[in-house]
């Protein structure tokens, strides 16, 4: 995921990767804010209590997790190359 303050670019491989879990496209999805939005309609739509629908949920959560946690990553080590640049 690219990410510029709090907008986001999802790459095509991440977008397949939602695509495969959810069942559920992320169009649209262009800020934090966004992927938050897509998290809740993707959890509404698998909606229950039961184990499979708290497995999807907690897979739903830890992707988002990693996508925000690698996008993180990246703003960081670019960060460290800016100042070591100067």
């Amino acid at each position: 995921m690219l990410r510029l303050g709090n907008q986001i670019r999802l790459t095509p491989r991440e977008v397949d990767r939602l695509r495969k879990i959810t069942g559920i496209a992320p169009v649209g999805v262009k800020s934090v804010h966004d992927l938050d939005e897509y998290v809740a309609r993707c959890k509404r739509h698998y909606w229950g209590t039961s184990r499979e629908t708290r497995l999807l949920h907690w897979l739903i959560d830890e992707e988002r997790q990693a996508l925000l946690i690698s996008s993180t990553a990246s703003l960081a080590l670019r960060n460290e190359v800016e100042g070591a640049a100067l």
